[in-house]
């Protein structure tokens, strides 16, 4: 038997986790919105330091020519920037420390559950990989294709955590009544992933093409005027991914006790596809504005996330039934 305080904590450490792992893909979108990737052009270290200068003349007088010379041309102190990439590096590496408690509260599960051990531990190296992924990014100097891969290396951390964590809840989430749910509902949910998926992808192919019309040096507000024709498709999508999680949401919602997670969690996702699509609306019909853009990119992450949270919580409650 597993000591209930070890479970309780492996569970909040877990939980956490998760979260923080979301605050680094809010962080990574700011710094993406805002075009203070390149705030600190070297890697570990920001401008040759640990702590980075509040000031240009904290730095050398010739610190352009030596940036340049490490093939970072046009290198120029913005003291915003580098603190708001600074703060996105401190964040990651909290996820590192986190990601390590849980791997290592894990533990208790080697005689019981091995998988949940051996996941949480695998969890802990992906995110080296993914710090390592981050200094390659910086040496790209931005190359959207690395931003995108880094960002979906968060995402499947992410559902890494989230298995992990709901796998270590089975027992429970096994009591959870779900006969009267359709039996096309997982099904259906499935479907919804995929949606979402696909949604994400082709959500960074606009992202892309932003990234490509932003350096143009285009005024914000004509930027739409250049998108491709992916961009409308990604827009019209939403529909269809509105109106199939809001059937499951409503299944959910007529089917499911009130006081469980699985109720809470379809009710968020509605909620989330909600505010996604808001924060679409207002990226194409005022001008792009950068404070939106991480928003949209932490709500399509919720709301896969969400969705792979309910399935899961469906397959160990259809485990009871069986």
């Amino acid at each position: 038997m597993i000591n209930s305080s070890a479970f309780l904590r492996f569970r909040r450490i877990g939980i956490i986790t998760i979260f923080a792992v979301y605050l680094v893909i809010l962080m990574g979108g700011i710094v993406r919105a805002s075009g203070a990737g390149m705030g600190c052009p070297d890697w570990p270290t920001c401008f040759g330091q640990w702590v980075p200068p509040t000031e240009e003349s904290q730095l050398p007088a010739n610190y352009h020519e030596i940036y340049a010379e490490r093939g970072y041309e046009n290198t120029q102190f913005n003291r915003v920037k580098t603190w708001t990439e600074y703060t996105n590096r401190l964040v990651g590496v909290s996820i590192g420390f986190l990601i390590f408690l849980t791997a290592w509260t894990s533990r208790i599960f080697l005689k019981t559950d091995k998988p949940i051990f051996y996941l949480s531990l695998s969890s802990f190296f992906l995110v080296g990989f993914q710090g390592w992924l981050g200094s390659r990014v910086v040496a790209s100097e931005l190359k959207p294709f690395m931003i995108t891969l880094h960002m979906l290396l968060a995402t499947v951390i992410v559902a890494l955590l989230i298995y992990i964590v709901t796998r270590s809840q089975r027992h429970y989430l096994s009591q959870v009544n779900t006969e009267k749910l359709p039996d096309k509902f997982k099904m259906v949910l499935s479907v919804a992933m995929i949606m979402t998926l696909l949604q994400i992808a082709m959500g960074t192919q606009v992202r892309e093409a932003v990234d490509f019309i932003s350096q143009a040096h285009i005024e914000r507000q004509y930027w739409r005027d250049d998108f491709p024709i992916i961009f409308y498709i990604h827009r019209s999508f939403s529909s269809l991914i509105l109106f199939t999680n809001a059937w499951l949401t409503w299944r959910i919602f007529q089917s499911i006790d009130k006081k469980t997670a699985l109720f809470r969690t379809g009710i968020a996702l509605i909620l989330l596809i909600t505010i996604a699509i808001l924060a679409g609306v207002s990226l194409d019909r005022l001008g792009i504005p950068a404070f939106v853009q991480p928003i949209h990119l932490l709500m399509a992450n919720l709301i896969l996330g969400a969705q792979f949270f309910l399935y899961m919580c469906l397959n160990y409650s259809a485990q009871k039934k069986a």
